[in-house]
C-alpha cells in the first residue's frame, strides 16, 4: 500500500492499520453504493465513503504530529486525499440530480 512506504518501518503498527482500513473503505463503500438500487441509497454510501477520507485526513494529521511522516509525504498524501474528496463530492452532487 502507498501509505506504508512513507513511514518508519519501526512505527508501522496501530495508527497504519487504521490508515489502512480507511483507504481500503472509500472504493468498497463507492462500489457498495453503485450496486445500490435506489440514488439515496447510492448517496448514503457515497457520504459514508467520504467521512472514510475525512477520517483518513485526521489520521494523517496524527501521523505528522508523531513523527511517522515527514512534511513532505505528508503533503503528497494530503493532496491526494483533497483530489478524492473534490472527486467524490462531484459524484454526490451528480447522484443528487438524477
Amino acid at each position: 500500500m502507498m501509505l506504508q512506504k512513507f513511514f518508519l518501518k519501526d512505527e508501522i503498527f496501530g495508527l497504519v492499520n487504521q490508515m489502512r482500513r480507511c483507504a481500503v473503505s472509500v472504493p468498497s463503500n463507492i462500489a457498495e453504493g453503485c450496486g445500490r438500487q435506489t440514488a439515496k441509497d447510492t448517496i448514503n454510501f457515497l457520504h459514508i465513503s467520504r467521512g472514510s477520507l475525512y477520517e483518513l485526513e485526521t489520521q494523517c494529521y496524527l501521523a505528522l504530529d508523531q513523527k511517522y511522516i515527514d512534511e513532505n509525504n505528508f503533503t503528497i498524501i494530503l493532496n491526494q486525499i483533497q483530489i478524492s474528496k473534490k472527486l467524490l463530492n462531484g459524484f454526490i452532487n451528480y447522484y443528487k440530480k438524477i
